[in-house]
């Protein structure tokens, strides 16, 4: 698994065979990469399930202000913390070990807005139309912020309030949606 652009292109991403994740192929990654590339430059990221740190790591090497990495498994969380050492990159993220329903209210004392949220929990947990509806009632997505969500057999909604679906793919048996404000 390597970083796809930026100025850390080409550079290893360790942690693709921890035990418990499931690694985002590069071509998945690329394809969400250039559908929000002109979204990640100054922006502030919230990876949510970050496992290896892929995308918060990916939206680093495009110039992102900061990214928050949460992870509950200790393994991923001391992998992102080596990869971003090993890149230099360190003091424009910071690494959290919580439950992420612990995480998010943490995120919603500290009244944190984020221009981009990933969403890729492990497929079986069947969380996610709880976790956008969150998103929504606090309020935790920028005016022109995105969420990109990456699932497999979960049924979600084409809106959750002013949260609206603007894109979606499948990739194989993976889905990606990408939420965005409803501006009217």
């Amino acid at each position: 698994m390597k970083v796809i652009s930026g100025f850390l292109k080409g550079r290893v991403i360790k942690g693709y065979n921890i035990e418990g994740t499931r690694p985002t192929m590069d071509r998945i990654k690329e394809s969400i990469f250039s559908i929000i590339q002109n979204k990640v430059k100054d922006s502030i990221v919230l990876d949510l399930f970050a496992g290896s740190g892929s995308y918060g790591i990916e939206t680093i090497s495009n110039y992102a202000k900061y990214v928050y990495f949460n992870d509950k498994n200790k393994e991923c969380v001391k992998v992102i913390k080596r990869n971003l050492e090993e890149f230099n990159v360190s003091s424009k993220g910071e690494v959290f070990n919580l439950d992420y329903q612990k995480f998010l209210n943490i995120l919603k004392k500290k009244s944190e807005k984020f221009d981009l949220i990933f969403l890729d929990p492990p497929y079986k947990l069947h969380v996610l139309n709880d976790i956008l509806k969150y998103i929504v009632e606090n309020d935790l997505l920028s005016y022109d912020g995105l969420v990109i969500v990456e699932f497999q057999d979960e049924e979600l909604l084409l809106n959750y309030e002013w949260l609206e679906l603007i894109k979606n793919k499948k990739y194989g048996y993976k889905n990606v949606y990408i939420y965005g404000r409803n501006k009217k």
